[in-house]
């Protein structure tokens, strides 16, 4: 009955989420639960009970993003699937708190970042392409795998040009970078974080800084990569050499790049693909593990381009 009362919530805060989204009336009398309503809702919402008395013994804790997750589970079928991949634990965080894939496209985007040398990860906000990214290449440190990691991303957001602003280098990029540097901290803490940008076993630094460079035995990650071009990807591609791995994140859909530059990551993408070593995947807004609202936000984003621009991934700008 415990369990049943922490799957429902606090005051059956998400028995009406259920409710609401299956058209089903709950009820839970004495010692069992009734479900009324059509017969396939009906058995939607077991199914959905059922996944989310899964994850509780998983130890996932259930709020509002895991009902609509496990409402989307008990739809798709891939129930076992999904709770396996959220049983394997990727790295801890420096309070000692396990971070976990969320979503099989998160399972999937992981073994592909252990297992290549190149991963291209390409999805909406909010799957956790690079906090998850980060993830791997801390723990890969910390196992001396690796002995270093650079963390970089195309200083181009909202129209800005370096040069045009004020202050020196570190503090014009500083702004660009700082998502990176969060996510470090969680990882490492502020003091670990700054003993090893000093000592140089984590570098933080615009993209273009990568220029003449080779870069062995680290884990390279490229964020926002849809800021870049495909030459300057090819750039950085060539730049790796041995005991490197390479991971390359961004969303098409956010491009802050001039119209007449374009961007080069899904041209990149699609010329790697298929190559051995290397691996593309594509994460959808079914993986989105943020507030619920973002996915809907994502949806209606993708119906509007879907609707105005036939290519609009490639060529949707950032307002």
């Amino acid at each position: 009955m415990a369990q049943v009362m922490s799957v429902f919530g606090s005051f059956d805060e998400h028995v009406k989420t259920l409710e609401k989204a299956l058209e089903v009336s709950i009820q839970l009398r004495e010692a069992r639960v009734e479900i009324h309503g059509e017969p396939e809702a009906v058995k939607a919402a077991v199914d959905t009970v059922e996944t989310l008395k899964k994850l509780l013994a998983n130890g996932e804790v259930i709020n509002d993003w895991m009902v609509n997750h496990a409402l989307e589970l008990a739809q798709s079928g891939n129930v076992d699937d999904a709770v396996a991949a959220m049983t394997n634990v990727i790295a801890f965080t420096c309070r000692g708190k396990p971070v976990k894939c969320k979503t099989l496209g998160q399972k999937n985007y992981i073994k592909a970042l252990k297992e290549n040398t190149v991963t291209i990860c390409i999805g909406p906000a909010g799957t956790g392409k690079t906090y998850l990214a980060i993830a791997v290449a801390v723990t890969m440190l910390k196992k001396k795998e690796i002995s270093r990691i650079i963390m970089t991303r195309p200083a181009v957001e909202a129209g800005e040009k370096l040069g045009f602003l004020p202050g020196d280098l570190q503090s014009k990029v500083d702004p660009y970078l700082r998502p990176l540097y969060d996510a470090l901290y969680d990882f490492l803490g502020q003091e670990q974080f700054q003993r090893y940008l000093e000592n140089g076993t984590i570098e933080v630094a615009p993209l273009a800084y990568m220029r003449g460079r080779t870069l062995s035995d680290a884990f390279v990650v490229i964020d926002e990569a849809q800021n870049a071009t495909l030459e300057t990807l090819k750039m950085v591609l060539t730049r790796f050499g041995e005991g490197a791995k390479v991971a390359i994140t961004g969303d098409v859909t956010q491009v802050d790049l001039p119209k007449e530059q374009g961007s080069g990551l899904q041209k990149c993408a699609d010329l790697l693909k298929g190559i051995e070593d290397i691996e593309v995947v594509n994460l959808t807004n079914r993986d989105v593990v943020r507030h619920k609202l973002v996915k809907e936000i994502i949806k209606a984003f993708e119906k509007y381009e879907a609707k105005t621009k036939p290519d609009s991934n490639r060529n949707y700008r950032r307002k």
